[in-house]
């Protein structure tokens, strides 16, 4: 996939955000790198074969204080290409939301159980308004 189609995903996975959570987002990137380097994955504690779809770097929400303005973004990183190769190519889009659902999911501090709801929850959303 050309990373302009995989791009477009990453925009409608944006777009279909539930509303009051993407009002409660502030001063976050979201990109797209080819692959997580070996060092990345040995700071993380993936080991091979194993890969990260997506990461979440930054403080998460309930952790800031009140000295937390004025700093660079918090950065959420989707990774074509381990996305593309878990997926069938008719489930890329789906891989795509629910790896950026789970990173956000981290950016509010939510721990793994309440971010499997939350996808659950999400993935129904978004089907029912895909544009």
């Amino acid at each position: 996939m050309t990373r302009d189609a995989f791009e477009t995903y990453v925009d409608v996975a944006i777009r279909t955000i539930p509303g009051d959570f993407r009002q409660a987002i502030q001063n976050l990137a979201i990109v797209v790198e080819d692959e997580p380097s070996p060092e990345l994955l040995d700071d993380v504690g993936v080991k091979p074969p194993g890969t990260l779809l997506g990461l979440y770097q930054g403080v998460p929400l309930p952790q800031r204080g009140w000295g937390s303005g004025n700093l660079l973004p918090d950065r959420i990183t989707l990774f074509q290409g381990p996305i593309e190769r878990t997926s069938r190519q008719d489930g890329i889009e789906r891989a795509i939301w629910e790896t950026l659902v789970h990173e956000i999911g981290h950016y509010f501090g939510m721990s793994e159980a309440e971010i499997e709801e939350v996808e659950t929850q999400y993935w129904h959303h978004a089907r029912r308004h895909q544009p």
